[in-house]
């Protein structure tokens, strides 16, 4: 809870733009929870609001990530800014369209019945086509330049971005799909709020773990400088060992789901 309060404070500080837009995303979850109390409409077999309450939580989760990671590097205001601007908006505007599909009672991805649900979708892939621009200049720039924290937290944070652009592949690869079900239609049986398939290989899974993996092996790495007393290198070998496993697991759940296997039957 210590470290939160500090990401929040540092965001709001550094970039309050973002952190307002972070906040706004919370309101949309809030909105949604709402509209699953009190709207009884389905699509897909979820209630309507479910997609707009899991795109909103976790995109706050990323934009609130950005927002506290690129205070670590040496970038000029200017860039800062820019950055910041682009990621916060662009994906304001992405769960805006979310949000509008959900309160229409029809489909956001994959929704080409007609040329204007069409249109918002293409626009919704070059809204996100630009973050994952904005992921490979983070994976540059974390290489080339020194971080303003610990060569440990450093390689974390590295291996966190590595592993979410492949998880941008992963949404690329469901758009190919056109669909995120493997064998079967969208739609069937599925776990709850998430409603990944328990009938068919669902691509979800490993997109889900990969885009979080900037929080997940970054925080990983931070217990293990607070929590164990060895040196920079045995803990940075540690973490590597961690973030091999956890790209193991994501490839293992994108083989899975490839091969029509359910993550959990």
């Amino acid at each position: 809870m210590i470290y939160l309060k500090h990401v929040f404070r540092t965001v709001k500080k550094n970039s309050p733009i973002l952190y307002w837009i972070v906040i706004v995303h919370f309101v949309f979850a809030i909105g949604s929870i709402l509209g699953c109390l009190i709207d009884d409409r389905t699509l897909m077999g979820v209630n309507v609001w479910i997609k707009p309450l899991k795109f909103s939580i976790s995109t706050a989760i990323y934009i609130l990530t950005v927002g506290f990671l690129i205070t670590l590097y040496p970038y000029s205001k200017r860039k800062h800014t820019l950055i910041n601007n682009i990621v916060s908006w662009t994906l304001l505007i992405e769960i805006g369209l979310i949000t509008y599909q959900g309160s229409r009672g029809v489909q956001s991805h994959y929704n080409i019945s007609n040329p204007f649900d069409g249109l918002i979708f293409a626009a919704m892939g070059i809204l996100i086509a630009i973050n994952v621009l904005i992921m490979a200049l983070f994976i540059f720039d974390t290489i080339r330049l020194k971080l303003k924290t610990s060569k440990l937290l450093q390689w974390a944070i590295l291996l966190g971005w590595i592993i979410v652009f492949f998880g941008s592949w992963v949404g690329g690869q469901m758009i190919s799909e056109m669909s995120h079900n493997i064998g079967v239609e969208d739609g069937g049986p599925g776990l709850p709020l998430v409603n990944w398939s328990t009938i068919a290989g669902d691509l979800r899974v490993a997109h889900f773990f990969a885009l979080h993996g900037l929080q997940i092996i970054p925080i990983f790495a931070l217990l293990i400088s607070n929590k164990w007393n060895t040196t920079i290198r045995n803990q940075i070998i540690i973490v590597t060992i961690f973030g091999l496993a956890y790209a193991l697991w994501i490839g293992y759940t994108f083989y899975q789901a490839k091969q029509g296997i359910p993550f959990i039957g």
